[in-house]
Parts: C-alpha cells; structure tokens; sequence
C-alpha cells in the first residue's frame, strides 16, 4: 500500500497574464491504509491538490513522496463512462489482457454490488449504479492509492449515503489508502480517519476523527463538537 508525503509544494497558474497563486507551500501527510478527507471553499487548491498528486500536473516546486506502491486511480465526480460499452467492459476498460483475471473482476463487480448488471450499459444504470462502475473500473487496476474528486456530490441523498457505505466497506476489504475531497462536513466525518482543511493553498487545520467508521454517529456529542470546529475554521477563511 501507498502513503504519500507533501513538502512545501508551490503551485501556480497563469490567468490573464497574471499569476495566480493556488497552492503556498502546502505539507500534508496522508497515511496508508487510511481515508484523508480533504475540504475547502471553492479555489482553495482542492483539485490541484489531487492532480498533483496523481501526476496529471507537475508542481512549480516542492517535494511530493510516496512511500511504498505508486499504482493510483482516480474517481471524478461525473462517472466518465463509455456509453457504446457495457458494465463489464467498462471496468475492464484500459487494463491489458494479460492483466483482465475474470474471477478478480468478477470479485470487484460483486464487491460494489453490481452482480447481475455486468451486461448493462450506462443508460440503463442510475446514477448510483454509474457511479459504482466508476469506483469498479478505478479497483480494476489494483491501486495502492485512490484519488476521489467529490464523486458523490452529484447524487441524491440516499444513494450517497449508501455509496459511503459502499467505499468504506471497500477500504476495509481492499485496504488501499484514499484522498477524497468533497464540500460537505457530514460526508468528511462518515469517511474521514483524517479530515483537512486548506484555506488560500495551505493546510489550515487537521483533525483526526476520534472513533471507527462504524462506530460513528453524527448525533453523538463527540462528533456535534468536531463539527463545530470544521465549520468554524471553514467560516473563518471567508
């Protein structure tokens, strides 16, 4: 499995013959095996963050470290799904022959509960069921570490929480490490072993989340106060 290590990476982009600045010496640790939420307000460097990390972006400066496997995936939030190809192909999709073992991508259909739709085509998935293709092809090639850009953010409420349900219980059978960037608090304190908080390209605040996924309950007081400072320091960087 993979951690990864950012040292004072510097990011910036050009915008109308100007430099904008998106990531100021941002440190982050995020550690294997474990989930690292990552929130922010709009064009504080979130997906920046995430391409840099994935390698479709070089940063300007700084150091980024991996530590252990470098194999990584990534999740979008549209599921980019090839619409002339089925379930099945879709996972498959991109990997070489010699790499597609039908009883693997048979276990990874059935782990993100798509068993008995690997002959369906998108437009005939919901939302929720597109979405788990995309996690399905991402687990297809056995990443050591998974980038998620808000992948839920687009679903109804009762299809996100179940897609949570959905990536925790793939953390824990498939044990890869996840950065995951989403807008909501709710959704950082159901996944997150690590919650961060970038403000203007930097690492503002870390919270580690106290309890086991499955022992947490958004009601207990424990996790009110938690929230509490997440939205504070949130707040505080309007």
């Amino acid at each position: 499995m993979a951690g990864i290590e950012l040292i004072d990476v510097h990011k910036y982009y050009q915008v109308d013959g100007r430099e904008l600045k998106v990531l100021d010496g941002l440190c982050l640790k995020v550690p294997e095996r474990q989930i690292t939420v990552v929130l922010g307000q709009s064009g504080c460097g979130k997906t920046t963050l995430l391409r840099l990390v994935g390698g479709l972006e070089n940063a300007d400066s700084g150091e980024i470290r991996w530590e252990g496997g470098r194999k990584a995936a990534f999740v979008f939030q549209e599921p980019r799904l090839m619409p002339w190809l089925n379930v099945w192909s879709n996972v498959v999709f991109g990997l070489r022959c010699r790499e597609i073992v039908q009883t693997r991508i048979q276990d990874i259909i059935h782990t993100v509960g798509l068993e008995g739709f690997e002959r369906a085509y998108p437009s005939q998935l919901s939302g929720g069921m597109q979405q788990r293709v995309a996690l399905a092809r991402a687990l297809a090639c056995e990443p050591s570490f998974i980038m998620m850009d808000e992948p839920f953010a687009a679903l109804d409420h009762f299809t996100r929480e179940q897609m949570q349900r959905e990536l925790l219980r793939v953390r824990e059978t498939q044990g890869s490490s996840i950065l995951f960037v989403t807008h909501s608090v709710d959704e950082a304190l159901v996944l997150g072993d690590k919650i961060v908080v970038i403000e203007k390209g930097r690492v503002k605040a870390e919270y580690p989340v106290p309890l086991s996924a499955k022992d947490r309950n958004l009601l207990d007081e424990e996790m009110i106060a938690l929230k509490k400072e997440i939205i504070n320091d949130l707040n505080f960087a309007k």
